[in-house]
């Protein structure tokens, strides 16, 4: 299976989302699973920010989902050198059993360009970084989801449902 995940954050707690899509291309989620967690530590400063993985953990554990491949809205690693960020932590916590790809739409002052994606013409790239998974067929990947924009259709749905999750 693969994976869409998207985490909001509301007040003390969160709303973490899965969408199962079938195909690269595939414009809609073959599935949809929400998860509510009521209180989330808050990171400290200076430090790097993990609040999302235990929500998105929760969401795998608490629907049983093993998926093949994650895509996460934020950075695998920081750099070139692979320094660790939420999804390097990620799938360590999965013990490795799936690929993780981390879409970002800001590229940090380290960034080097062989991490951005252009998926539309004079739009500025994302930045994709991953592992368990070649970086070469990641950009792909990301290249070939649905969306006529910058930012694929399953990612912004996911941002969509975990915000609106969050205020119902």
């Amino acid at each position: 299976m693969k994976l869409v995940v998207g985490v909001h954050f509301d007040g003390a707690g969160a709303v973490a989302v899965g969408l199962a899509f079938d195909e690269w291309d595939s414009p809609e989620a073959s599935r949809t699973w929400l998860s509510r967690i009521a209180k989330v530590e808050k990171s400290e400063r200076g430090e790097l920010d993990l609040r999302a993985l235990p929500c998105v953990l929760q969401l795998l554990q608490e629907h049983a989902l093993e998926a093949d491949v994650v895509v996460i809205d934020g950075f695998v690693h920081l750099d070139a050198m692979e320094t660790p960020a939420l999804g390097r932590h990620l799938y360590h916590a999965l013990g490795g059993r799936c690929a993780v790809i981390g879409v970002s739409r800001t590229a940090m002052a380290r960034t080097p360009a062989q991490f951005e994606v252009v998926r539309e013409e004079e739009a500025r790239p994302l930045i994709v970084t991953c592992v368990g998974i070649d970086l070469g067929a990641a950009k792909a990947r990301l290249r070939a989801m649905h969306g006529k924009r910058r930012v694929p259709t399953l990612l912004k749905l996911a941002a969509r449902i975990a915000k609106g999750g969050a205020n119902t």
